[in-house]
């Protein structure tokens, strides 16, 4: 009975898992910020769960009992809904311009990021493309045009903001969709060109990208600029040594990591839980993605297999980018830790295609030899 409210009982609780400790590290780090001038904790958590975590349940809820017609059915009217409400944040006065880049609409007091709901409207999209069209997939038209105009245009309106960061993880996760629906090796040559070119053309414009690309190569370089981040994350993760100091005890969050409750919170983690913590966590990840794979090997459509998978990568990627990027292995992408960094939109939004996921589960059967979309 319990498998079938939950749609699936094992994902259910891993992604129950996961959002408790975010939420409770999210408490943690946020300590730090009492500190800090001109932060306010207490707006920060109302924003975590008033906008973020309530909302979000709620939509979780309602999207897992949607019948599967009306959830394929809203993919187009979702997708141009966020197409629309991406690009408001151009308009003056209603987007707001912080660190360079303009990705966020102010409502009153609090912002909200569109750009997090964007990129799972792209995913349910392309999913629904590849899944109507798989039979044209290898023709030139339907199969890259129909790329280049599903995820091309936000791809254009995110690099537009800038938001380098989503666009890389959004364009990654429709490749491997693209990919296992079956196209031919020539588009994916015509993709990474166009990647390389166009990513080769943003670090020579936008000097920024530059600099994260050589802190990456000498994070050593400029300890008190470009490389600062990645310094005090690496210090505060091998402070944490085997067991960690502690939940609560960490010292980094401290007027010394930049972003304590957002980017940097799995430095925080590290410094809390050490070695042993990273590793259940990085676990509770691999855990996510390979069931959410079973459950995407196990759907009953084409547009339910690829959207799962869609979804499970496109958290998965961003998870392992950010953790990545605070171990320094990665580049520094500004990428919030899924289910654990602040921001109520982008928990908000994770936790609606948790609800997709669990939907497209609760209607799973093993796919016969001859399967009808």
């Amino acid at each position: 009975m319990l498998e079938k409210v939950a749609g699936d009982r094992l994902f259910a609780s891993i992604v129950a898992i996961l959002v408790l400790v975010g939420l409770a590290m999210f408490a943690s780090a946020s300590l730090g910020l009492f500190a800090r001038a001109g932060d306010s904790p207490l707006h920060m958590a109302i924003d975590q769960i008033c906008l973020g975590l309530i909302p979000g349940v709620l939509g979780l809820f309602i999207i897992r009992f949607l019948p599967p017609k009306i959830l394929s059915r809203a993919v187009m009217p979702v997708y141009v809904a966020t197409l629309l409400l991406t690009l408001l944040v151009f308009i003056p006065h209603l987007g707001r311009h912080t660190n360079g880049a303009t990705r966020w609409i102010q409502i009153g007091s609090f912002t909200i990021q569109p750009a997090e709901f964007l990129k799972i409207a792209v995913i349910l999209m392309f999913a629904s493309y590849l899944a109507r069209m798989r039979s044209k997939i290898r023709d030139l038209r339907y199969g890259l045009g129909g790329f280049a105009g599903v995820v091309g245009i936000p791809c254009l309106i995110l690099i537009a903001q800038p938001n380098t960061s989503t666009t890389l993880v959004m364009g990654a996760t429709c490749v491997a969709l693209y990919f296992l629906a079956g196209a031919p090796w020539r588009d994916f040559a015509i993709i990474g060109v166009t990647a390389v070119v166009g990513l080769g053309l943003l670090v020579m414009i936008r000097p920024y990208l530059l600099g994260r690309v050589i802190t990456f190569i000498d994070p050593a370089r400029s300890p008190l600029s470009s490389g600062y981040q990645i310094q005090q994350s690496l210090i505060a993760i091998g402070s944490g040594k085997v067991a960690g100091r502690g939940y609560g005890q960490s010292v980094q969050k401290f007027n010394y990591l930049p972003e304590p409750a957002g980017d940097s919170i799995f430095a925080v983690f590290g410094e809390e839980f050490g070695f042993i913590g990273c590793v259940l966590l990085l676990f509770l990840f691999v855990l996510f993605a390979a069931r959410g794979l079973i459950i995407a090997g196990e759907a009953a459509t084409t547009f339910g297999a690829l959207t799962v998978t869609g979804l499970t990568l496109l958290i998965t990627f961003s998870a392992f980018l950010n953790i990545g990027a605070m171990l320094g292995v990665l580049p520094l992408t500004g990428l919030p830790l899924p289910f654990m960094s602040q921001g109520g939109t982008a928990l908000l939004a994770a936790l609606s295609s948790i609800g997709v996921i669990l939907n497209i589960a609760a209607h799973r059967t093993k796919k016969p030899a001859q399967e009808a979309n």
